[in-house]
């Protein structure tokens, strides 16, 4: 999944990713290796931006990124993922780890003009949809990948459980 959700956001060198659902820092560590690759000139990287509610999983990947050597390429912010993180806003491409109800708006208006946002969408236990959205010209176009299963989104724009 972590590579089809990677292959959907249709990643580049120097891209400006936001990631809600920090977890272990794993995933936010295979988008790091394609936005900001060793390999590249440090002017050209791009960075990640990843946001977890729970401030012990928030340890916990910051832990990890920094163990496995993407502290440079990958910032680790405690916080409610389903509002994005306006402050380092606008971003290139947008990736959502948990399923919300609906596509939550401050995400789509975080999301630069031509940029892609990745989301499950769907109820808490029932069939979910990975979504692909493009915004072009202020307009928001969605695209279905198919059926999902993941944990929800909670928080002000996603579940309240």
């Amino acid at each position: 999944m972590v590579c089809i959700m990677d292959e959907a956001l249709e990643l580049e060198v120097g891209h400006r990713v936001l990631e809600i659902g920090a977890g272990s820092g794993w995933h936010a560590s295979t988008i790091a290796e394609i936005v900001a690759p060793t390999d590249a000139k440090k002017e050209e990287w791009g960075h990640v931006y990843t946001v977890e509610r729970v401030p012990e999983l928030a340890e916990f990947a910051r832990k990890n990124i920094e163990t496995a050597g993407y502290a440079d390429r990958i910032t680790v912010i405690c916080g409610d993922g389903s509002l994005g993180c306006l402050e380092k806003a606008p971003y290139d491409r947008i990736l959502v780890t948990a399923a919300a109800p609906d596509i939550p708006e401050p995400l789509t208006e975080q999301l630069k003009n031509g940029g892609i946002l990745v989301i499950p969408v769907g109820g808490v236990h029932l069939y979910q949809t990975l979504v692909r959205v493009r915004k072009k010209d202020g307009k928001i176009f969605e695209e279905n990948l198919g059926g999902v299963a993941f944990v929800p989104l909670i928080g002000k724009h996603g579940f309240k459980l």
